[in-house]
């Protein structure tokens, strides 16, 4: 297969100016690990960046990642990550940009020599390097700290703790990138990390100049999000209409020396770049603006100012930033037992009559057949304003979906809530179909905080990933 070009995808995206003399142009290429990647092709061709970053973890994107490591040691990374290298690192490697991304999820180690492989059958010259030290597991279970949700030990038996990821700062994407690395591939890092680590590479900002890295992450929090700065997440077809959305262009910013920024998206695509659209972004997911805990800085968002700049162009100033926090935010993975559910649809007249007997049925047999408690079980009419809750609900929909959702200790215990779902074709209502079930291990999710100076950042380069199946440089950051 060819390079790719973003006109072979029906792009109309148009060639941007370069960025202004003594600027830096980073460009966001992806947002979360579902996200699309024809955006980024476009980027990527046409950007004229110097660096191009796929942010790709969630909390529970890591957990599950982990999940797969157990299973196969081989895996364990974002399965994404090689579509999207495929796509733009040709484009990258002529127009002089590097890639930095956290896909490495729960197996950085492994990604990088994915992606080493692949650019070698690929003649791309652009030199990998891995950032590792977020795996913390050991650190959590010699210290037992308590967990953020019930102040619990992390490290209780039941269920199973199966993995811990340190969210890491910049210094180790930093360091990789003064070393002359072209693909910088992390594991658990913080969002706007991605973006801080190549910033104060470019500029050689210290970390002790809180306001500049404080700015720094703003601009990283505008850009982590991918398509929601340009218009996707905050559109609404009334109040807030944004045109293209099926061609929604990602979002680059040009950052000077001091910190300014002008937050931009290429000619051609879809999607806006507006004050409103930063602004919400810029709150989205903030707690306290003023107190934004990252590991790199306490970043301080109240004087952050968005002024129009053109269209398309928002300028960003004000930014600050106090000392970095002592402790680190850690994700912790839970593995115990097994969830399901059961789905089926009714529709036409007394439609939530029927799927409220429905309900009856399936959660009748499953006390008296299969010892389910009925507080065990969660019981859901989707179309009956199932997501209000019980604050708000529709009488008479012409359309619900029941769903029946429990969970057990044994895969073969929790398989009977679709079994006695999917029974109601002809054992239930008149009209059901659809139905739909599902069985998989059991993973939850909690948070707690590790001291920083437990952690320890390496960064592997190329040559010791090929030669090496486990990591054998104990070099800290």
């Amino acid at each position: 297969m060819g390079i790719v070009k973003a006109q072979d995808l029906g792009s109309t995206a148009r060639e941007a100016d370069p960025p202004p003399p003594g600027a830096v142009r980073i460009g966001s290429g992806a947002g979360f690990a579902g996200d699309r990647l024809d955006p980024a092709l476009e980027l990527a061709q046409l950007g004229h960046l110097d660096f191009l970053v796929f942010e790709l973890l969630g909390e529970r994107t890591v957990a599950n990642a982990q999940k797969a490591r157990l299973n196969d040691p081989s895996v364990g990374y974002d399965p994404t990550l090689l579509d999207r290298i495929r796509l733009t690192a040709p484009h990258c490697s002529a127009n002089g940009t590097r890639i930095i991304t956290n896909g490495g999820a729960a197996n950085p180690l492994a990604a990088g020599r994915a992606v080493a492989a692949l650019i070698d059958d690929m003649g791309v010259d652009m030199p990998v390097a891995v950032v590792t030290g977020d795996e913390v597991l050991d650190q959590v279970l010699a210290t037992n700290p308590l967990t953020w949700e019930d102040s619990q030990p992390a490290a209780s038996s039941e269920p199973r703790l199966a993995s811990a990821n340190a969210y890491l700062g910049a210094s180790g994407i930093r360091r990789a990138l003064d070393e002359g690395a072209h693909i910088v591939i992390t594991g658990r890092v913080a969002d706007p990390s991605l973006y801080v680590g190549p910033l104060s590479h470019s500029f050689s900002w210290s970390d002790e100049d809180t306001d500049l890295i404080g700015q720094a992450t703003v601009i990283g929090h505008l850009l982590e999000c991918g398509g929601q700065v340009t218009g996707g997440y905050f559109a609404d077809p009334t109040t807030k209409p944004v045109a293209g959305l099926d061609r929604l262009g990602f979002p680059y910013a040009d950052v000077s020396r001091n910190g300014d920024a002008v937050i931009g998206k290429l000619a051609g695509t879809g999607g806006a770049v507006t004050v409103r659209t930063c602004t919400e972004q810029l709150l989205y997911e903030v707690a306290d603006p003023g107190a934004y805990i990252t590991p790199d800085v306490v970043a301080d968002f109240n004087g952050t100012v968005l002024r129009e700049d053109g269209t398309d162009r928002i300028a960003v100033t004000g930014g600050k930033g106090d000392a970095a926090p002592v402790d680190l935010k850690v994700t912790l993975g839970y593995l115990g037992g097994w969830e399901a559910e059961g789905q089926i649809t009714y529709a036409g007249p007394r439609a939530m009559l029927r799927a409220q007997l429905a309900a009856d049925i399936v959660v009748r047999r499953l006390e008296r057949i299969h010892g389910y408690e009925e507080s065990e079980l969660s019981v859901e009419f989707i179309g009956a304003g199932a997501s209000f809750r019980g604050l708000s609900e529709v009488t008479d929909p012409p359309e619900v979906r029941l769903r029946v959702a429990g969970a057990a200790q044994s895969r073969r215990r929790a398989s009977a809530i679709g079994a006695e779902v999917e029974a109601l074709y002809t054992n239930g209502p008149a009209g059901g179909g659809g139905a739909r079930t599902f069985v998989r291990e059991s993973l939850s999710v909690k948070s707690c905080s590790l001291p920083r100076a437990l952690t320890k950042v390496s960064v592997i380069h190329a040559d010791e990933l090929i030669d090496h199946e486990e990591m054998s440089d104990d070099r800290e950051v």
